[in-house]
C-alpha cells in the first residue's frame, strides 16, 4: 500500500470539528445584507430565512414530514434554493435531479429515490406527472408557518445525490449534515472564503460543486453568490462591474475557462481583483492552465471531487498551483493509493454508502474503511495527488497498462489539437489498441501521421495511438466530464 497523504495532525479532532452542527440552522444565519443575486432579484439573508421557514411550513402541510425524500427537477434559480432550503429546515432530504435527464433518465432515479415529492418546473413537470409522481411548481412553492425546528444530527440523511452515471447507470450517495457542514467549511478554509467575498456561480446547482461548495460555502461564510447561466460576457460583466457586488471568486469546469479564455481573447478584460479561480470535475489541460494565467491574471486552482466525497484535494491557495496536479487533501482527508495505484479517500467529508444498494456499499469500501474511487492516481515527491484516469479506463495494449491521461497530456501539447480523449477499442492483435479521439484546433491543419510520430518522440510505443478518429467536439456530461463510454461505442 502506497503512503498516505492527510493534513491536520489529529484527524479525528479535526473530523469531528467540520461536522458537528446543525445544517439548516447554521445555513440560514440571519442577516439584514443580499446573500443571493440573480437578474435583477435580490434576496438578503433575512429575506431567504423567512422564504426557506415559510416554504418548510407549505411542505409540513403537504404531508412531507422530517426523513422524508422530496426531489427538484429544475434549472437552477433562486427558486430553487428556497425550494432546497424549505424541504431541508423541514428534515426532508434532498434528492436533486439533472434538469437535462429526460424520462428514461428521470423514472430510474425517481424510482430508485421514491421521493414523497417532486418540485418541477414547467419543462420538467409533465415528465414527473407522466411517471405517476406528485409534483408542486418550483415557480409557486407553497407557503405556511413555520414548523419547529427538526431534530437533527451530524448523521442525519441531507442528500441521496446520483452519481454521473458515465460508466453505467447513477447510483444515489448517501451525504448526510455532516458531510455537507465538512464540505463547506473545509472549502472556506483552503480557498479564504470570508464574508467579503461574492462568487459568481455558474455551476448547476443540482451537482455537488454547485451546491456542496457553491451554495454551502456562500451560506456558511456568510459570503454573497451572483447565479449566473454561464455565458463568458455574462461572467465577464459579473467580474467587472464597477460596483460593490463586483465578484471575486468564478468555480468553474474547463470548458468553461476554455470558453471564456476565447473570449478574452477577444475582449481583454482587467480581472487582477478576482481573488480565486477554481477549476475542476475534469482535467484541466496544461496548455489552458498557461493560458489561464495570462488571460484571467492568475493560475487557476485546480481541485479534485468525487460525488461520494465532495472536493476533497486542491492545489493550495498559497504556494505552487501545477498544471496536471490537484494537489493535496482537504482538511479532515486522508488520501492513499491501493492497488493498481487506485485513488482511496477517508474523511468526515466522505459519504456513508449508496441508497438501497448494500451490495455496492460494501464493494466500495475497503476493510478499514477507505472508499475506493476506481480513479487512479499518482503521489508526487512533495506529496499531491495526479489522476492518470479511471480503473475501468485503463487500457491494456499487448500486456502493457496504458494510463489515457498520460497520453492526453502529450497529445494536448500539439498546436493543431483543441481537445482530446483516449479510450481503448478493441483489437485482434493487442486485446486493446490506443486510440485517440481529436477534436482538431482552428489554428492549424491536422496531420493524423504527424501527431502519431509527435506522440512516438514523446511515449513509449504501446501508449502511442495507432489510431486517430477526428470529430467536431466530444461528447461530455453536465459538468464537463469526456463520456468516453459513447466514445467506444462508435
Amino acid at each position: 500500500m502506497a503512503r498516505v497523504i492527510a493534513t491536520g495532525t489529529d484527524l479525528d479532532a479535526l473530523r469531528a470539528r467540520l461536522r458537528s452542527g446543525n445544517l439548516p440552522e447554521e445555513l440560514l444565519k440571519p442577516g439584514p445584507e443580499v446573500v443571493l443575486r440573480a437578474g435583477d432579484r435580490r434576496l438578503t439573508r433575512n429575506e431567504l430565512r423567512a422564504e426557506a421557514e415559510q416554504v418548510a411550513g407549505g411542505l409540513q402541510q403537504l404531508g412531507v414530514k422530517p426523513g422524508d425524500r422530496v426531489a427538484i427537477y429544475a434549472a437552477s434559480s433562486l427558486d430553487w434554493v428556497i425550494a432546497y432550503l424549505g424541504l431541508q429546515r423541514a428534515g426532508a432530504a434532498l434528492v436533486p435531479m439533472n434538469p437535462d435527464y429526460h424520462s428514461a433518465e428521470a423514472e430510474h432515479i425517481l424510482n430508485d429515490s421514491d421521493p414523497t415529492l417532486v418540485i418541477a418546473d414547467a419543462p420538467r413537470a409533465a415528465i414527473a406527472h407522466g411517471l405517476g409522481r406528485r409534483v408542486i411548481s418550483v415557480d409557486e412553492l407553497p407557503r405556511a408557518i413555520a414548523p419547529p425546528m427538526p431534530d437533527l444530527t451530524p448523521e442525519s440523511l441531507a442528500a441521496i445525490m446520483y452519481t454521473s452515471g458515465t460508466t453505467g447507470r447513477p447510483k444515489g450517495a448517501i451525504i448526510d449534515h455532516g458531510a455537507f457542514l465538512a464540505q463547506g467549511r473545509g472549502a472556506m478554509e483552503v480557498w479564504r472564503w470570508t464574508s467579503n467575498d461574492i462568487l459568481v456561480h455558474t455551476l448547476p446547482l443540482f451537482h455537488l460543486h454547485g451546491l456542496g461548495m457553491g451554495l454551502h460555502g456562500t451560506l456558511l461564510s456568510g459570503a454573497s453568490a451572483t447565479l449566473v447561466h454561464f455565458s463568458p460576457a455574462a461572467v465577464v460583466a459579473e467580474l467587472t462591474r464597477q460596483d460593490d457586488q463586483r465578484g471575486t471568486m468564478l468555480f468553474g469546469v474547463p470548458s468553461m475557462y476554455q470558453r471564456l479564455c476565447d473570449w478574452l481573447d477577444e475582449h481583454p478584460a482587467d480581472l487582477s481583483h478576482v481573488r480565486v479561480f477554481v477549476s475542476g470535475s475534469a482535467p484541466l489541460p496544461p496548455a489552458m492552465f498557461e493560458r489561464c494565467e495570462r488571460l484571467l491574471g492568475q493560475k487557476p486552482i485546480e481541485r479534485y471531487g468525487i460525488t461520494e466525497g465532495g472536493i476533497v484535494v486542491t492545489n493550495p491557495y498559497d504556494g505552487p498551483r501545477q498544471p496536471g496536479r490537484v494537489g493535496l487533501p482537504f482538511p479532515g482527508v486522508e488520501v492513499r493509493l491501493g492497488e493498481k495505484d487506485e485513488v482511496q479517500l477517508k474523511g468526515g467529508q466522505v459519504f456513508k454508502g449508496y441508497w438501497r444498494n448494500p451490495n455496492a456499499t460494501e464493494e466500495a469500501f475497503t476493510p478499514d474503511g477507505f472508499f475506493k474511487t476506481a480513479d487512479v492516481g499518482e503521489i508526487g515527491e512533495d506529496g499531491t495527488l495526479a489522476i492518470r484516469g479511471r480503473l475501468k479506463e485503463l487500457i491494456i495494449s499487448g500486456g502493457f497498462n496504458v494510463y489515457p491521461r498520460e497520453v492526453e497530456l502529450v497529445l494536448e501539447e500539439h498546436p493543431a489539437v483543441d481537445e482530446v480523449a483516449v479510450a481503448g477499442l478493441p483489437s485482434e492483435g493487442w486485446g486493446e489498441e490506443v486510440t485517440a479521439f481529436i477534436v482538431p484546433s482552428k489554428t492549424r491543419p491536422f496531420d493524423e501521421a504527424e501527431l502519431i510520430a509527435f506522440a512516438r518522440e514523446r511515449l513509449a510505443a504501446y501508449k502511442c495511438p495507432r489510431r486517430v478518429v477526428v470529430l467536431d467536439k466530444l461528447p461530455r456530461n453536465a459538468m464537463g466530464k469526456v463520456e468516453k463510454s459513447k466514445l467506444t461505442a462508435r
